[in-house]
């Protein structure tokens, strides 16, 4: 069955950085595009990024420049690296893919606070 499974969150203040890492198995992971998504508090879920099959990406407008979406297929993992944190960064971030139907990780928690 298909599972991911997100690690990396944390505490950081403003400006810093972290990288999220999604493991994945149960499908096969190269013919799939891969996406973040992150849920703030009192807030609605929205992508943060997508990477394709190719490797294209896209990224929200609020992360743009400060967030680089990646994968690696023989590790069959998607990352997030995330520089230049703000507080408003501050959600738990999913990792997701959709086959079928759309499956999400359990989340990673990221606050971004002084």
């Amino acid at each position: 069955q298909v599972q991911l499974v997100e690690s990396g969150g944390g505490l950081v203040q403003p400006g810093g950085s972290l990288r999220l890492s999604c493991a994945a198995s149960g499908f096969t992971f190269s013919n799939y595009a891969m996406s973040w998504y992150r849920q703030a508090p009192g807030k609605e879920r929205e992508v943060v990024a997508a990477i394709t099959t190719g490797g294209s990406t896209n990224y929200a407008d609020s992360v743009k420049g400060r967030f680089t979406i990646s994968r690696d297929n023989a590790k069959n993992t998607v990352n997030l690296q995330m520089n230049s944190l703000k507080p408003d960064d501050t959600a738990v971030y999913f990792c997701t893919v959709f086959r079928v139907r759309r499956y999400w990780g359990p989340g990673t928690q990221v606050t971004v606070s002084s």
